[in-house]
């Protein structure tokens, strides 16, 4: 058994789109429907599907009989060709589908038949032209491509009425995949890495996204390396030995200047000057004070003390020793030598704190989306970076770290990826995916028109890069195709997610890598929108597709009926039920801390599943049950 795509619930949105829609008809297209009322003057009522439309007939015609119709005219009244004779107890489905290609000149391919069937019974309008384009595709699909695969794409390509083009096609058929991700984003690595041809500076910046996205807890593991390095450099007990392999280390990195010594190292930045509303870094803390004017002390005390009652990254011990050295700043004269000093031991107090909560609070941030590595980086660089030149940093760390033959630097690393591994919960979980689809760049143009979006970031994605790398005229071909297949799976989510009225469908798929294991990712959430354009987060159908080493195929049902919960987990495995007992407590505790009530997790084989399933996918829908997959 394997789960290859979501056209089940797919299908069924689609089932929702076409009773709600109305019929719209271009001239040229042909459709199969039923004739229920006849009228004067040629006039006929005809249903299609669930709707029915008023058209003017060439002929006249038989209540109750089925036929193809094809559209003649739209303006000023609808008018149709009957193009076969009614479907009898003598006339079979396949002899009015003959008669239409027939009719209509096309190909009795095996292919073109199946389609013609295919559209029939989605009573759905199709033209001739893309009758044939269709069939083109049918017959040169690529591996690992079902006919049916290939069909619900293109269904989806007319009811949407998308451009009937291969970008599109390959985008939908690649979009629907659960799985693959990792071996395409593979494929793509290789051929970048081998390729010499390509411009270095363009190579190099996939390079390292695509390194991004395969190690999503790099910068945190860096963040760590950097805490450890600091630790050394301002402890008393630590040999010189260590410290000038720790500091050495921070300047390769870029973190420290090159002429940084053990008696400086922490001082030596430029001092810029910080607007009051830009206090947010640790490091503008440092450049506050430093550009501060003796006469305006007290308004920089409660500067400072607002700034460390908001830093959540702060324990409350913590700030409380950085709000008695802020009051010892008034008992001081209000001099400029006196602000130098305050702010080297403002600087030391923050550097210290920071440090000491590095391994608690690893992916924590707080109300400015900062971590503590963004805050020691703007302490020894004074607030002069970005969280992009930021995480860039924290790779540079971790590549030099890594590859230093220094036994102190690799006990470091060592210990760094296994704090990094024994902090994996939720919070990590929910790190790692938004890393990779924020490094992949999914949505790159919407985010485009987010006035308030940083262009420089988002040129460093992958689509944009992607789309770079395919204007190249220097690219290889063998390189070429591996980006437009990856280009196509990140359009295909666009395309397969979508909303209809309240009715919304996301579709994500994640490569994921965790600490050498790798894992196909795919997330479906079925909802509905609010009158305000809001998600509702009371009702909610989540479906995860995931491919994993150990556990192999893994489908999570997760419905949500007025903040009720109920989990249902498919796998092979026959060990899992003891597994998982343990962990239920904890996932109730979770829920309800969001104000979810838990009703129950069931775990069940593939097979028990399938059997089980005796309603239609509508029926489904409505009854909220069992699992979408196809056999």
């Amino acid at each position: 058994m394997t789960a290859t795509s979501f056209n089940p619930i797919q299908m069924q949105q689609a089932a929702i789109t076409a009773t709600n829609q109305p019929l719209a008809l271009k001239q040229g297209q042909v459709f199969h429907g039923t004739i229920k009322q006849l009228y004067p003057d040629q006039m006929a009522e005809i249903q299609v599907g669930h709707q029915k439309l008023i058209a003017k007939l060439e002929v006249p015609l038989k209540v109750g009989d089925a036929h193809f119709f094809q559209v003649t005219g739209t303006n000023p009244q609808t008018e149709l060709k009957v193009v076969t004779g009614p479907m009898t107890q003598t006339a079979s489905q396949s002899q009015q589908i003959n008669q239409l290609l027939e009719s209509m000149n096309l190909p009795k391919s095996a292919e073109m038949q199946q389609l013609v069937a295919h559209f029939m019974k989605a009573q759905l309008p199709i033209s001739k032209e893309q009758l044939m384009q269709a069939e083109m595709w049918i017959k040169a699909l690529p591996e690992g491509i079902t006919k049916l695969d290939a069909l619900q794409a293109i269904q989806k390509m007319v009811e949407l009425k998308m451009p009937m083009t291969n970008d599109v096609f390959q985008a939908l058929i690649s979009g629907q995949k659960t799985t693959g991700m990792i071996s395409v984003m593979e494929n793509f690595t290789q051929l970048l890495a081998k390729d010499a041809a390509l411009p270095e500076n363009i190579k190099q910046n996939l390079m390292q996204q695509v390194q991004a996205i395969a190690k999503p807890f790099e910068v945190e593991t860096g963040g760590l390396v950097l805490a450890k390095s600091i630790q050394i450099l301002t402890n008393n007990a630590s040999s010189m030995s260590e410290k000038i392999q720790a500091m050495n280390m921070l300047k390769e990195a870029g973190i420290l200047p090159q002429q940084a010594t053990l008696q400086n190292w922490s001082s030596l930045s430029s001092v810029n000057s910080v607007q009051p509303n830009q206090l947010q870094h640790a490091g503008q803390v440092i450049q506050t004070i430093l550009t501060a004017q003796p006469d305006n002390t007290n308004q920089l005390v409660d500067q400072l003390k607002l700034w460390t009652a908001n830093q959540s990254l702060l324990t409350n011990e913590q700030k409380q020793q950085v709000n008695q050295l802020v009051d010892r700043l008034n008992q001081l004269p209000a001099t400029k030598q006196t602000l130098e000093i305050f702010s080297k031991q403002m600087q030391e107090q923050l550097i210290k704190a920071f440090t000491e909560n590095s391994s608690e609070r690893l992916f924590t941030q707080d109300a400015n989306a900062l971590s503590v590595k963004d805050h020691l980086l703007s302490l020894l660089k004074h607030g002069a970076t970005t969280p992009l030149q930021n995480d860039a940093f924290m790779r540079n760390l971790m590549k030099n770290s890594v590859e230093s033959p220094q036994s102190m630097i690799q006990q470091i690393v060592t210990q760094a990826d296994a704090h990094v591994q024994n902090s994996m919960d939720s919070k990590a979980m929910e790190h790692a995916l938004k890393t990779v689809l924020k490094n992949l760049g999914i949505s790159y143009e919407a985010t485009l028109s987010n006035k308030s979006a940083d262009l420089q970031e988002i040129a460093h994605q992958l689509k944009p890069q992607l789309h770079t790398l395919l204007q190249e005229t220097h690219t290889t071909p063998q390189l070429k195709e591996a980006a437009e297949m990856l280009m196509a799976r990140m359009n295909g989510m666009q395309l397969a997610s979508g909303e209809n009225g309240h009715q919304h469908q996301l579709i994500m798929q994640v490569p994921l890598e965790f600490f050498g294991k790798k894992m196909d990712a795919t997330l479906q959430w079925n909802g509905r929108m609010k009158d305000d354009g809001k998600i509702d987060a009371n009702y909610a159908r989540i479906l995860f597709y995931l491919q994993m080493e150990s556990m192999n195929e893994t489908v999570i049902d997760m419905q949500v009926q007025n903040r009720v919960v109920s989990v249902t987990v498919f796998n092979e495995n026959e060990n899992l039920i003891p597994l998982a007992e343990p962990l239920k407590a904890a996932l109730k505790i979770g829920l309800a801390e969001k104000e979810y009530q838990l009703s129950g997790v069931f775990i069940k084989q593939f097979e028990k599943a399938q059997s089980e399933k005796t309603t239609s996918v509508l029926e489904q829908q409505e009854e909220h049950s069992g699992v979408d997959f196809r056999v």
